[in-house]
């Protein structure tokens, strides 16, 4: 269940962050309103899961599956290129992400 909470903490960051670009610096209400509550209820949830994982290991894979989802977000709905080394290093990312989850002792399995 904690992995619910995090990943729809990250959905939301997600969600949020798509909406403050959508924003255009604060300027439009609605994506603004829309960013505000995304994180508020991101952090509220994020804070849920650090009940059980450790600051650091919650903490990295929110950021971690975060930055990915987002960049395909850029990529597929704002039309931003990424190039190689920015695939490389996304694909990095994740790959840390599952290490942490799959071999770490310091996550609840």
């Amino acid at each position: 269940m904690v992995y619910a909470i995090l990943f729809a903490a990250v959905v939301l960051e997600v969600i949020g962050t798509s909406a403050l670009k959508a924003s255009e610096q604060f300027t439009k209400p609605v994506p603004v309103a829309v960013t505000l509550a995304c994180y508020g209820a991101s952090f509220f949830l994020l804070s849920l899961a650090l009940r059980t994982l450790p600051v650091g290991i919650a903490y990295a894979i929110w950021s971690g599956l975060g930055i990915v989802l987002i960049s395909l977000v850029g990529f597929f709905w704002f039309k931003q290129a990424l190039d190689t080394p920015a695939v490389l290093g996304l694909s990095l990312i994740l790959a840390g992400v599952v290490v942490v989850n799959v071999f770490s002792k310091s996550v609840p399995h």
